[in-house]
């Protein structure tokens, strides 16, 4: 039996092969080894950290114009993730350091007693794989340094990867409660808004409901009066009406030629001359002419004349600027009030007046009252003049009386409009004719006023009651030019 011994025997080549092949050999990761530092297989773990940071920097940079609160959390709970499978990582390749240090101490006792049992070329070789031992526990140390020094950058990473991510489900938190609040908010603004439209739902039906009932009754009640009143009853009852107007107008007109007489007889008696006299109706409406009384009278035409107003419990007489003509058409502004004319002649001054004041028109008032109601009239006129020039169209315009500004226009062309001011003057034509009692006199402001003509009496005189009724409201008085404004409306 052979028995195998440690000198220079048939087992020295097998040793010495596997000693030579000893030198090349590489730890790796994979196989639970460790490579040299200078192999340019091995990547270090902080390049592997560093690119993986920035590569998650680059993706938040591309993304952060659309990345809401939620995914920037889940981004940072991804991060947090990788540094702790890099910190576990960390730990397994130092475990795995420290298996490979035990066993190549091992290894290097094994090589120190082969070496005192060897000689020749076999304990060269030992001393060569000895040298090679110490060389790779050399870089094993060194490496383990690095990984220390990478582990206590990993746990820098995770720790502000840690507060980043518990900053970030703060930040989600505190939008869920602040998308809470607002969704309560705009609930109770929707159940708000809903119970606004159903009350007003409610008031529009019961409105309508009102509105019909009362229609229903209106035409309940024209039915009765269609039925009570034949057609030919209303035309001889309107036919009546006129009658008895006529009647009521001539009553008058004989009232205040008595009047007159009365009054040109006492006169008389007074021994004072009567050259003059004034005819027509003392009404809203009419005109008042200045006429000469008998032969011997001036004529009228060669003098001049002016027109006053004055109240009847006495006080100071009011000049009508403006009104020098012997046909005079009383103003609104002159109901209640006594008219009052002075003639200037070769003979002296004369004076004549109405025998009272004058009185409204029938209806107007009531008429104004339904007019105010509304937001805004519209009356058809004629512009006779601009600015003292006479206005050569005769096509008809629109005047717009509203609540807060009167507007005349044509079609969409817009001659004037003007809210009301102190400075805004508004009146009947004061002269002119017979034309005059259809005539209104608009100032609208310095340097531009207008002579309007109307289609009846009574809507001159509505418009010019109905412009000052709004300017009252607005603190306003209307009047015409020359005439006294009171205290209040400057």
């Amino acid at each position: 039996m052979t028995r195998a011994t440690y000198g220079y025997g048939t087992a020295r080549p097998a040793r010495s092969n596997f000693l030579s092949k000893f030198a090349s050999y590489k730890p790796g990761i994979g196989s639970m080894t460790i490579e040299p530092i200078g192999s340019p297989g091995a990547v270090p773990l902080k390049e592997i950290v560093a690119n993986e940071v920035a590569n998650e920097a680059a993706d938040l940079i591309n993304r952060h114009q659309r990345m809401s609160v939620r995914e920037l959390a889940m981004k940072f709970e991804k991060g947090l993730n990788t540094a702790t499978w890099l910190s576990d990582e960390v730990k397994w390749r130092q475990v795995a350091l420290l298996e490979r240090e035990v066993l190549l101490k091992k290894l290097r006792d094994v090589l120190e007693s082969l070496k005192f049992r060897v000689g020749g070329k076999n304990k060269d070789e030992i001393e060569k794989s000895i040298s090679m031992v110490e060389t790779l526990a050399v870089q094993l140390c060194q490496r383990e340094g690095e990984l220390l020094q990478q582990k206590e950058q990993v746990k820098k990473l995770a720790t502000s990867l840690k507060l980043a991510s518990e900053d970030a489900k703060r930040i989600v938190e505190e939008e869920r409660s602040d998308a809470r609040v607002e969704i309560e908010n705009a609930r109770e603004a929707m159940k708000r808004v809903q119970e606004a439209f159903e009350e007003n739902d409610k008031l529009s039906r019961r409105v309508d409901n009102q509105d019909a009932e009362e229609l229903k009754l209106e035409l309940q009640e024209a039915r009765r009066i269609k039925m009570l009143h034949h057609p030919s009853k209303v035309m001889d009852m309107e036919f009546e009406i006129q009658v008895l107007r006529k009647r009521l107008e001539e009553k008058s007109t004989d009232s205040i030629q008595l009047k007159k007489e009365l009054e040109f007889l006492r006169r008389l008696k007074e021994d004072e001359e009567c050259s003059f006299e004034m005819e027509g109706l003392e009404i809203l409406g009419s005109s008042l002419h200045i006429k000469s009384h008998n032969n011997t009278a001036p004529d009228i035409t060669n003098c001049s004349v002016q027109w006053y107003r004055l109240h009847p419990s006495g006080g100071k007489r009011e000049i009508i600027s403006g009104a020098t003509r012997p046909i005079y058409s009383p103003d609104p502004y002159d109901v209640g009030r006594i008219l009052e004319a002075d003639i200037r002649s070769t003979d002296g001054i004369s004076r004549v007046s109405t025998t009272g004041p004058i009185d409204p028109a029938p209806g107007l008032v009531a008429h104004i009252e339904a007019l105010v109601r509304k937001p805004e009239t519209v009356f058809n006129v004629i512009v006779l003049d601009i600015n003292g020039e006479n206005y050569p169209s005769s096509s008809l315009h629109a005047l717009n009386i509203g609540r807060l500004r009167i507007k005349l226009c044509k079609g969409k062309s817009i001659l004037a409009k003007e809210f009301y001011s102190s400075t805004m003057q508004v009146c009947g034509v004061r002269g002119g004719g017979d034309a005059a009692t259809l005539s209104l006199f608009w100032g609208v402001r310095k340097g531009l006023s207008f002579v309007l003509a109307f289609e009846s009496t009574r809507e001159r005189n509505a418009a010019i009651m109905l412009a000052r009724r709004f300017a009252v409201d607005c603190n306003i008085m209307l009047v015409g030019p020359g005439d006294p404004t009171p205290e209040w409306s400057q």
